[in-house]
Order: C-alpha cells, then structure tokens, then sequence
C-alpha cells in the first residue's frame, strides 16, 4: 500500500471518528519514534494532515497534541532502554544489525551534540528513532535524556499539528 492512500485512509477514518483522534496521534507518534519500527511506519505525513483535520472536524488540539506527545516520548524512552540494555551488542542484534550506516551515523551525531542530539535527532527523520538508542547504548544519564525527550517531543508534535490547523482555521473551517 502506497503512503497516499496510507494516509488517506487513516485520515478518513480520523475524520469520520473524531473522538479516536488522540488515540490515532499517540499510535503514530509512538511508531514513528520506536527504534527501526519508524523506518516502516510513515507517520510524520499523516500526523500533518490530521493537524488539518483538528480544525476542520472539530477534534480539539490540546488532547491530541498531548497523545502526539506522550506517543513519541514513549518510543523515545523505549528505545533509550533497548539501547541501555543492549550496551555495546546493539550494532550486532537484529534488526539493528540491518542498520549499520544509521547506527553510525547515529552514533556520529550523538558524540558531536550530546544531549542536544537527542532533541535536535528528532526532527531529523531516519535519525529519530537511533539516537534514543544510541543515547542509551552510551549510558547517558536518565534524566537529561528524558529533559531533551521531553521538550522535543513537546515542540516536535506541535511542529506537526499546528502548522496545518492554524491553516485550517484560517481559511474558516
């Protein structure tokens, strides 16, 4: 099935189903921040034009925000834990194994920006779901990992939905 009509049929489902908006938000949020499940899982486009359908089906914003944040958290902080786990076995187990240019480019990334590549990644497709790994793999203490997880999933979920909603209610729907 093509992304197009992936999308189209989750956002029809959202439009005819207001009320399951926030449950489809923190699926995809979650999805599209679980190490290598993300690079299946074409959420960012569909969380975008549910943005849209906010505004114009009537779903209010704030809790389907608030699930688009706590779904990316949640995969965030899993895959935080797959990589603490794991340790230095992560590059040899599979399916991380299949990755071995995103680990280290992953790797690369989070050596050069620290805790800054744990919010920063975010918003860098294939990479969001490797650096909470790898930030994992490399011990980075819990709580400045979950501060940077939460405040980019915070902006990266309004960054996704807003834009579109806004858009919405601005040409009056």
């Amino acid at each position: 099935m093509g992304l197009e009509v992936y999308a189209r049929q989750v956002l029809d489902f959202v439009e005819t189903h207001a009320h399951w908006a926030p449950w489809i938000a923190f699926i995809l949020a979650f999805g599209e921040s679980l190490v290598v499940v993300s690079l299946f899982f074409p959420a960012t486009f569909v969380l975008v034009g549910l943005g849209a359908l906010i505004a114009a089906g009537g779903a209010p914003f704030l809790p389907v925000w608030l699930a688009a944040t706590l779904g990316a958290i949640l995969g965030d902080a899993i895959s935080y834990a797959i990589g603490y786990h794991l340790k230095d076995r992560a590059p040899r187990v599979w399916p991380l194994r299949n990755f071995p240019d995103l680990m280290a480019r992953g790797e690369r990334f989070f050596l050069r920006y620290g805790i800054w590549s744990v919010f920063i990644g975010r918003f860098f497709g294939p990479l969001r779901a490797f650096i909470p790994l790898i930030a994992g793999m490399f011990a980075m203490p819990n709580l400045k990992f979950q501060i940077a997880n939460i405040a980019s999933a915070m902006a990266w979920a309004f960054l996704l939905l807003a834009p579109s909603a806004a858009a919405m209610k601005a040409l009056g729907y």
